[in-house]
């Protein structure tokens, strides 16, 4: 029952993606994200405490901190910065996305909201200390992105990138079950047709498919480091179909985080 519903619901998100299949990028996530925010701000889960801790304890700076974050979505990786002092100003293209920012920060006198791509909004380089991004970077042009950050950046600032991956339960008969259906319905129209393999996920290869650059040592970063963080995720039938109107990649009950730091 659970894998016909997926079945059912995997087959009309790949129909609607076909009918828009000229539309990429940020304007892909504008309308599709536009239309499901309560459902994403209610279903996608928050990211490990420990990860927020790390890349502040990285970014090493105490006073007038200032923070940039691309594509914030509903604020998921907002709160931590905002509490811990830091001037953030979140750049998000989905307008409904921006609106719903606004108000659940709106006591927070140190935010803001710009509604535009990351590529196209003008901001004053050398202005912050850190510049992160959280399951969004893989909407950016790299080749454009990856330089703008970097101008962005004070001298000594941070880069950080993370996003959830999700772990092959191979062997396990609802995962193998689900699996099936993304064979038939998702990975067949793609280059990458093959299942997530957990051990790969610090390949080159897998930073290239993930975050859509080989390395960020050619754009002038410094001390790169990586780290994952392991967190259980469980769900109901009726909350996984939900969690996929919010995900245009696979799924699976647990997960590990991962964030990148990037020091000039």
């Amino acid at each position: 029952m659970v894998a016909k519903s997926i079945d059912q619901k995997l087959k009309r998100i790949y129909d609607e993606q076909m009918k828009n299949i000229q539309v990429t990028g940020w304007e892909n996530k504008k309308g599709h994200f536009n239309d499901i925010v309560e459902n994403y701000d209610k279903i996608r889960p928050n990211y490990p405490k420990e990860l927020f801790s790390d890349i502040i304890e990285y970014t090493k700076v105490n006073d007038n901190k200032k923070a940039l974050e691309i594509g914030a979505g509903t604020g998921k990786a907002t709160i931590p910065f905002l509490e811990a002092g830091f001037d953030v100003t979140a750049v998000e293209i989905a307008e409904n996305m921006a609106a719903f920012l606004q108000e659940r920060f709106r006591n927070y006198i140190k935010f803001r909201t710009i509604v535009a791509a990351f590529e196209d909004v003008l901001l004053e380089n050398d202005s912050y200390n850190l510049i992160y991004a959280a399951s969004a970077f893989h909407w950016v042009d790299p080749k454009i992105g990856c330089p703008k950050a970097f101008g962005l950046l004070k001298k000594g600032g941070v880069f950080a990138l993370f996003r959830y991956n999700y772990i092959p339960a191979d062997g396990e008969e609802l995962y193998e079950e689900i699996q099936t259906v993304y064979d038939k319905f998702y990975r067949v129209h793609y280059k990458l047709n093959k299942r997530p393999v957990k051990d790969e996920y610090g390949l080159p290869s897998q930073i290239l498919h993930r975050f859509g650059f080989n390395s960020l040592n050619e754009y002038g970063f410094m001390d790169v480091t990586s780290k994952l963080y392991d967190a259980s995720w469980l769900l109901s039938a009726d909350e996984y179909i939900n969690l996929l109107d919010t995900l245009l990649t696979t799924g699976i009950y647990q997960m590990k985080t991962e964030w990148l730091c990037i020091q000039e």
